[in-house]
């Protein structure tokens, strides 16, 4: 299935609230390739492989396929993928019409948390007013996306300190 992906994502330094009132879902994603983004994720018992193309308009909208795959066809591919497995759970928090979704990692990158929001088009997600505790917008840069985490841990050996 196609669709476009238009999202803000911001980094974020401290939750000024309790997570524990809302969803979530424990995902666990790898990367085959990074350009084109070929992803495969695991949302609690639902497993997808994903195709993104290169970001447009400042990085805000990415076409993207999903595709769902067995559990077998994850775990087949789950030894093929390249860098690290990124862990986190995503926390959906409702936001007027939109739903913040803040993803706290754990594992490899544990104390790192993100959050990103979806929108229907590039004007209304150019129009959107940031929450005062997110931190720090990071969606032009591409400097904390997770295929980079995943592909270039190299680059994130220091990543834990820089947000504390």
């Amino acid at each position: 299935m196609e669709n476009t992906e238009i999202e803000i994502k911001y980094l974020i330094k401290e939750i000024p609230f309790d997570l524990s009132t809302f969803k979530y879902h424990e995902i666990e994603q790898a990367y085959l390739c990074d350009s084109p983004t070929i992803r495969i994720r695991k949302s609690d018992n639902d497993y997808y492989m994903t195709y993104k193309t290169k970001g447009k308009d400042d990085n805000l909208a990415r076409t993207e396929y999903n595709l769902p795959i067995t559990k077998e066809s994850y775990l087949h591919l789950l030894d093929k993928a390249d860098g690290c497995v990124l862990t986190k759970r995503r926390y959906l928090i409702p936001d007027g019409k939109y739903t913040i979704e803040l993803d706290v990692f754990s594992g490899k990158y544990k104390g790192l948390i993100l959050a990103e929001v979806e929108f229907d088009t590039v004007k209304e997600a150019k129009a959107y007013k940031a929450k005062d505790w997110f931190y720090k917008d990071v969606t032009k840069s591409g400097e904390y996306s997770n295929s980079k985490l995943a592909l270039h841990e190299e680059l994130f050996k220091d990543i834990i300190e820089k947000i504390q």
